[in-house]
C-alpha cells in the first residue's frame, strides 16, 4: 500500500491543474484509487474537464465507483452524450459534504481551468489545496520559465493560488527512473523560486521501481496507468 503521508497537509478538497498532456487526469484517478484503498471514509472525484475530449476521469466511472469513489461531472452518463459540455447540478454535493474528500480534475491549461470559477465559493483556504502537475517532458513546461508562466496563467484564470507542485515527468511505458529524477530537478527549482511545496514525485507502478528513486523528496506516488487505452499495448 502506498504511503500517503504527503497528503497530511492537504485540504479535503484537492484541485488538480496542469498542462494538456501533463498526466493530471491519470494523477487524479490514481490518487482517488489510492485514497479509497487506504481510507474507509467517503471519497469523490469531480471531472470538470469539459474542453478536452480525451483522457477524462469520468471515462473510468465504473472502475472508480466499484472502488467506492463517487464520480461527478457531466450531467449525462451515457457514452453517446459524453462530448456535451454540460455539468450536472450534483457536482456541488461532495463540495458541500464536510465528511467527503474531493479530488477536482480541472481542464488543461488556463482556458480549461476557467470552468472552476463558478464554484469559487466552495474553495476556501482552510480546506482547499491547489496542485499544479508539471511534466518536464512537455515542450511548454520543460524549463523553469515555461513552467512558471504556465502556473501563473492557471492562477490568474482561477483566482486561486497554486500551493503545491506535483512532479509527473512521464513517458508512459517508456518512463525510467531518470525521467522521474529529471522532473524532480525541475520541480525542486520551481519550488525554490516560488516558495511552493513539492507535494510528491510520481512514477508508473510496475515500470519504475521506487527503490530507484530513494534519493528524491521521499514523497513517492505510484501511478496506475488507468487512463492508457489498452489497444496501445497491442
Amino acid at each position: 500500500m502506498a504511503d500517503l503521508r504527503f497528503l497530511e497537509k492537504a485540504g479535503r478538497k484537492i484541485i488538480v491543474t496542469g498542462h494538456y498532456g501533463s498526466g493530471k487526469t491519470e494523477f487524479s484517478v490514481s490518487l482517488a484509487m489510492l485514497l479509497a484503498a487506504d481510507d474507509a471514509g467517503k471519497n469523490a472525484i469531480i471531472d470538470l474537464d469539459i474542453v478536452n475530449p480525451y483522457f477524462r476521469s469520468r471515462e473510468r466511472r465504473d472502475e472508480l465507483e466499484e472502488a467506492g469513489i463517487a464520480v461527478y461531472g457531466s450531467m449525462y452518463k451515457a457514452e453517446i452524450a459524453a462530448e456535451i459540455p454540460a455539468l450536472g447540478a450534483s457536482v456541488r454535493v461532495p463540495l458541500e459534504d464536510s465528511s467527503c474528500r474531493v479530488i477536482v480534475d480541472v481542464g488543461g491549461n488556463d482556458s480549461g481551468a476557467l470552468v472552476l470559477n463558478q464554484f469559487t465559493k466552495y474553495f476556501t483556504d482552510d480546506e482547499t489545496t491547489v496542485l499544479a502537475v508539471i511534466n518536464a517532458n512537455r515542450p511548454e513546461t520543460r524549463g523553469i520559465d515555461g513552467a512558471l508562466k504556465h502556473i501563473s496563467a492557471i492562477e490568474d484564470a482561477i483566482k486561486l493560488t497554486v500551493t503545491d507542485i506535483v512532479n509527473n515527468c512521464h513517458l508512459l511505458r517508456e518512463t525510467t527512473a531518470g525521467s522521474v529524477i529529471k522532473g524532480y530537478e525541475l520541480c525542486a527549482m520551481i519550488c525554490e523560486t516560488t516558495g511552493k511545496r513539492l507535494l510528491c514525485d510520481c512514477y508508473p507502478a510496475g515500470i519504475v521501481s521506487p527503490d530507484e528513486l530513494s534519493g528524491l523528496s521521499g514523497n513517492l506516488m505510484p501511478l496506475g496507468l488507468y487512463m492508457r487505452p489498452t489497444w496501445l499495448d497491442k
